[in-house]
């Protein structure tokens, strides 16, 4: 039996295994990422020049900027039935009719899910979501996409009453592309890299009338589409990866027994993670056009109120499509002050009908984010839940341990803009404010209102000292 002091021994030498293992991990990945940046220096380098010579001219450098997308999700199809044209001489152009048909429709659902189309070679063709647009929604745009192109195959033969003469066979992966101008309106871009190659070679491996997608794919879809494991594929220095069969979407996201539809609670997983998009926008504008004496109404300010507004969210029992408002709106709240500072709750409600609209949102909860932006104008009073949590996230700070620094940050803004007078009559009036404040909701009053008390303390003993 091993004594306490062999296994004693025995934890130290893993333990110190695992340090010099993740030390050597860290080393490779350091090297990998300086690779990858010398690579694409020699990338840009190269597509500076291009080996074309103008008729009876000079040689002139022309510019071709190449462009390394980290995250593409690439749709790959072949249209089945060419070989068994040759023997339906009869019907032959009604066929090829239906084929056109068919193509029309594929870049109708590639606009309608904003999945560029980049080439078509005879039976196959190629499309790629988070080109035209980067996003993180990409990989379920182009599934969707993938879905909706295998039920428009499926639907022509019932149209056309005709035996199934077309199939497809899909394959998706997500991974980096590198992608190359073609000055074409039709196929703006030419792809090429692995992940180009790993979507061809599902697509042809695909059963007819089925969609096979990569194992990269599936980690960033499975919590919206009915998935079924289908094998391994052999990939050239990757090994063997897994595949997948896309059967629809998921039953309890769906609004009928067809798992083609989406419903509501769909469209509000997939707006999450839409979301990040959104924030990620924003959070540049504001950066770039946000004035730099605003000490209190700034990016920190915006993020601890949406990190506030999902905490307490949650913690109330809200459903996931109330976060999501809450926390667009904790986005948008503030965004007015790139506008006007004394107006910014309108101007913020305005910038945010703008950008969802532009996203999608249906009007609904646009009208309700809108509402509760405008809801955190000074003094609050909050109609509703919602209006409470975002109201309650707005005003954080009286309870927080910083509330001082904070509170020195916002006079310091009022001060510059000739809003208040000295720094005892802010105190003064701060100290009014949190006597007859009140947090509206149970979280934030278990969270903040005994610090709140503390600082009304603070407070008076600044106020005293003057």
């Amino acid at each position: 039996m091993e004594s306490i002091e062999d296994y004693i021994l025995r934890i130290t030498k893993l333990a110190n295994r695992n340090a010099k293992l993740n030390n050597q991990l860290h080393g490779l990945v350091n090297r990998y990422e300086l690779i990858q940046r010398q690579n694409d220096k020699y990338l840009n380098l190269i597509s500076e020049f291009s080996n074309d010579e103008v008729e009876e001219g000079p040689r002139v450098p022309t510019k071709r900027r190449i462009t390394r997308f980290k995250m593409v999700s690439v749709l790959y199809a072949t249209i089945r039935g060419f070989r068994k044209l040759s023997q339906r001489a009869d019907d032959a152009q009604e066929l090829i009719d239906q084929l056109d048909e068919l193509y029309i429709a594929f870049d109708r659902i590639g606009r309608k899910y904003g999945v560029l189309k980049v080439k078509t070679i005879g039976d196959a063709f190629l499309y790629a979501g988070g080109i035209s647009s980067v996003n993180r929604t990409n990989p379920i745009d182009v599934v969707r996409a993938a879905l909706e192109m295998k039920e428009v195959v499926a639907q022509l033969h019932t149209k056309h009453n005709k035996e199934h003469f077309w199939q497809i066979s899909i394959g998706v992966h997500t991974g980096p592309v590198i992608g190359e101008p073609t000055g074409k309106k039709s196929a703006p871009f030419s792809l090429s890299g692995e992940s180009v190659n790993i979507a061809s070679r599902l697509g042809r491996a695909c059963e007819p009338d089925s969609i096979s997608i990569s194992v990269m794919t599936y980690e960033l879809v499975k919590e919206f589409f009915s998935l079924e494991g289908i094998g391994f594929m052999p990939v050239k220095y990757k090994g063997l990866i897994e595949m997948y069969k896309v059967t629809g979407i998921l039953p309890n996201l769906t609004i009928d027994s067809s798992n083609q539809v989406p419903n509501r609670a769909f469209n509000t997983k997939y707006s999450l993670i839409q979301f990040m998009d959104i924030q990620e926008e924003l959070l540049d504008i504001l950066e770039q056009k946000l004035a730099e004496n605003l000490y209190y109404h700034n990016v920190k300010h915006t993020i601890d109120v949406v990190t506030e507004v999902e905490l307490i969210g949650w913690s109330e029992g809200l459903s996931e499509e109330q976060i999501l408002l809450l926390k667009l709106a904790a986005l948008f709240h503030d965004s007015g002050h790139t506008i006007d500072y004394k107006t910014h709750e309108e101007r913020g409600a305005e910038i945010a009908f703008d950008i969802l609209t532009n996203y999608g949102y249906p009007s609904e909860q646009i009208e309700t984010v809108c509402r509760l932006i405008r809801s955190t104008k000074f003094p609050p009073e909050p109609q509703d839940i919602l209006e409470q949590v975002i109201c309650d996230s707005d005003l954080d700070y009286l309870g927080r341990s910083d509330f001082i620094p904070v509170s020195n940050n916002l006079y310091q803004e009022l001060k510059e803009r000739d809003m208040i007078g000295s720094i005892d009559d802010w105190n003064r009036r701060q100290l009014d404010f949190i006597n007859t404040h009140q947090y509206y909701t149970e979280t934030a009053r278990n969270l903040r209102e005994v610090n709140k008390q503390s600082q009304i303390e603070r407070l008076e003993g600044l106020i005293r000292r003057r």
